[in-house]
């Protein structure tokens, strides 16, 4: 599966971006939202690795992908895309898309925020979407108290973060999340087998995210139930 984030931009095109502001990417401080499709600057020459901490990619082609784009290249690979604002003319265009590309079926919503999550879902409810964060923590709180097998589940997706990933390839700006005890009790917290067994035995994937990188690690072998 691949992950992805996708902007805006002035003329109406859906761009896959990590960021908004392009200062990091491209050195130029000015965001996608501003510009048409050929006044996007280019990358630059050699980009941090963001999750890997003192490595750098580079590369010939120093465009911005279009979503478009990427359903071309990948026709069969099913594609997570992030909504990171609510903002119905985007939201509507990455609706459009999938359909656009007969791949709904393999075009997951994901968003950290409900609300943006019910934005999209009422978009288009024929793509499955993924736990936001507070969907996530009423997921662990259903397990926990044993609730969960009593609890219907309208996702189809669990993307978890894998904590210990943060100590040996990334070094996040919280404090906190550099400490080793806080991570191993994340970890204990969080990476239930139980949990996982039973989100499996409904039909529900389970992937892992590694931190802010493009791509997801898929732990079972089937996209889509």
């Amino acid at each position: 599966m691949l992950e992805l984030d996708c902007h805006l931009t002035k003329d109406g095109h859906v761009i896959v971006s990590h960021d908004e502001n392009l200062l990091r990417q491209t050195g130029h401080d000015v965001t996608i939202s501003s510009l048409n499709l050929e006044e996007l600057p280019s990358y630059k020459e050699t980009l941090e690795v963001n999750f890997k901490t003192g490595h750098y990619s580079t590369g010939t082609d120093r465009n911005f992908a279009l979503l478009e784009d990427v359903f071309r290249k990948f026709p069969h690979t099913a594609v997570n895309i992030e909504v990171k604002e609510d903002n119905s003319a985007l939201i509507e265009k990455m609706s459009d898309l999938p359909k656009k590309y007969n791949r709904e079926g393999i075009s997951v919503w994901a968003s950290e925020e409900s609300t943006i999550m019910a934005s999209c879902c009422k978009m288009n409810s024929s793509m499955p979407y993924m736990f936001t964060v507070k969907q996530g923590l009423l997921l662990l709180l259903l397990y926990y108290t044993g609730l969960l097998p009593f609890v219907p589940l309208g996702e189809s997706f669990l993307q978890f973060y894998l904590p210990h990933i943060f100590n040996r390839a990334y070094i996040p700006d919280s404090w906190i999340l550099r400490n080793s005890l806080v991570i191993y009790l994340l970890e204990r917290l969080t990476l239930r087998k139980g949990m996982f067994k039973h989100l499996k035995d409904r039909g529900i994937q389970v992937c892992g995210h590694a931190v802010s990188c493009p791509v997801l690690v898929i732990l079972r072998k089937r996209i889509l139930h």
